[in-house]
């Protein structure tokens, strides 16, 4: 066979995808049984849709759906625009050491772990010794428990998240930029366009392959919002608001052992994914004639 040694190369991946990837969800099946530890996953008897009924019909579940949506809503109309403005400002920037000081200083928090992000922000945010508050005693305002506000948590964890993620996710649309014809820039330079008019003409346009596919993958992860960030910052007192599909999924499935049932939520919250990330990319598709298919 004529190139055996590439086809050699692709074995490992495809053997990875096929272990750890697709046999696991072979175990989806377990949403449809009533699961028996001694019986195991095959053994176990079906109860057909019993367990996603009980999801439908659990009072939580409208609670859970909402602060799900409105959660990963604000982090994607937050979030989305940003990296781009901040991709576009850098590439404006001339002097070469300024640029990658700049690149480098909103690169860096990507690499802090999510338990000392969290960490972070609780120290910021302490109610007596954090520097927010310190802050507000400063200037003569009482001090606030964030954490503690309902109303608050979803704005913590958006522009946390957004402070940490920008930097990286800009380098993408950077990346973008860089493969623009230059001979674009000479021409719109000979015509006399401006700094905001180059950007509007040429940079926006060069990048809007790139961006239509980044929109559709961030719509597809609608529903697959960080376990870890939003348990970690989860209290008593934000409860209303941080209760979430995945940390109910964790505590219903996990500490209290109903695996089944675990297993249909999470198994509903990908069919949501699977739904809105086939429906945007068609979208995507006929408006721009952009699209991951």
């Amino acid at each position: 066979m004529k190139h055996w040694q590439l086809h050699l190369l692709v074995i490992p991946p495809i053997l990875f995808f096929l272990i750890f990837k697709y046999y696991p969800m072979l175990n989806a099946v377990l949403a449809f049984k009533d699961y028996n530890v001694i019986k195991g996953i095959w053994g176990s008897p079906w109860v057909g849709f019993k367990n996603f009924q009980l999801f439908f019909e659990n009072p939580m579940f409208w609670t859970l759906l909402k602060n799900t949506l409105k959660l990963s809503g604000y982090l994607l109309l937050a979030g989305f625009p940003i990296p781009i403005l901040l991709a576009l400002m850098i590439n404006e920037i001339r002097g070469g050491r300024f640029k990658r000081f700049v690149q480098l200083i909103s690169f860096a928090p990507y690499f802090i772990s999510t338990v000392v992000m969290v960490s972070i922000i609780m120290l910021f945010l302490a109610p007596r010794l954090g520097f927010a508050n310190i802050a507000l005693n400063f200037f003569g305002m009482d001090s606030i428990n964030f954490l503690g506000e309902p109303g608050m948590f979803r704005s913590i964890y958006v522009w946390s998240d957004i402070w940490q993620t920008a930097g990286y996710s800009a380098v993408i649309y950077l990346a973008a930029l860089a493969g623009i014809d230059p001979t674009l820039y000479e021409a719109a330079k000979v015509d006399g366009a401006s700094r905001f008019q180059k950007i509007r003409h040429v940079d926006l346009p060069g990048i809007v392959p790139t961006i239509v596919i980044i929109l559709i993958l961030n719509v597809g992860n609608v529903m697959a919002l960080g376990f870890e960030k939003v348990y970690l910052l989860q209290n008593p007192l934000n409860i209303a608001n941080s209760e979430i599909i995945a940390t109910y999924v964790y505590s219903i499935g996990l500490l209290n052992a109903n695996y089944s049932f675990a297993t249909a939520v999470g198994l509903f919250n990908s069919l949501i994914n699977l739904v809105l990330l086939v429906t945007v990319n068609g979208v995507a598709k006929r408006i721009t004639n952009n699209s991951i298919w």
